[in-house]
């Protein structure tokens, strides 16, 4: 690829870029926001724990399970009408922050109560003996105990949805992923193809090392 070619594409890779940006911004910020708590309910209300509930944790699950069962293609077109109710419309990285952002929500909740899972139950047990509440236990020894696996559940998180935003292309979502579609497949333009590769793995790559230096900097354990 020449630099003028460079040059004449740096218009459609910024702002398919700034696509991408909006869409995994906004899905992860929702995907924190719902799947967190969603992931401490899973957790505690699991069999043993201090807020043992059953039907809770039945019915969590099972729509968890449910949703990430979903093919993200299928889930998708099948959220349109969604996201037309939510947004207004069906096109753009903002409408295509719908799908994603209920994608995410099961995948993120799932890998929190992962992480708490590592957490050792003596400890728990141990704040209970003395009289903590549940409140006192998740904020104090949950969260904190399971923060650095939590910063690594984003970062998994964040990838995950630029993959999926790719997707999300396919219905007018925009971003780095569909102009690959667009120019690298249907036009068969190579330089645009492979230029859009390396943004994707560079981005990647500092999003997975950035992750990594922030959760083994919190590791106190």
């Amino acid at each position: 690829m020449t630099i003028d070619t460079f040059i004449q594409l740096l218009p459609e890779l910024n702002k398919a870029f700034i696509q991408t940006v909006i869409m995994v911004g906004i899905s992860l910020s929702i995907a924190i926001l719902v799947g967190l708590p969603v992931g401490i309910l899973l957790y505690v209300t699991d069999k043993g724990l201090f807020l043992e509930n059953i039907w809770i944790k039945s019915i969590l699950g099972l729509i968890v399970n449910l949703i990430r069962s979903i093919p993200f293609i299928i889930l998708l077109v099948a959220l349109i009408p969604l996201t037309q109710a939510i947004v207004g419309g069906t096109i753009g990285p903002v409408a295509a922050s719908v799908s994603l952002s209920v994608a995410a929500i099961p995948f993120f909740a799932r890998l929190v109560e992962s992480s708490m899972r590592k957490i050792d139950k003596g400890v728990v047990e141990a704040a209970i003996s003395v009289g903590a509440s549940p409140w006192l236990i998740i904020k104090d020894i949950l969260l904190t105990e399971a923060k650095p696996g939590i910063v690594q559940g984003i970062t998994i998180t964040t990838i995950s949805l630029i993959g999926y935003s790719a997707m999300a292309g396919v219905v007018g979502g925009g971003g780095i992923g569909d102009l690959a579609i667009r120019f690298g497949y249907y036009r068969y333009d190579e330089a645009v193809m492979f230029t859009t590769i390396i943004i994707l793995i560079v981005l990647v790559q500092v999003i997975q090392y950035t992750g990594d230096l922030i959760a083994k900097t919190i590791d106190k354990r």
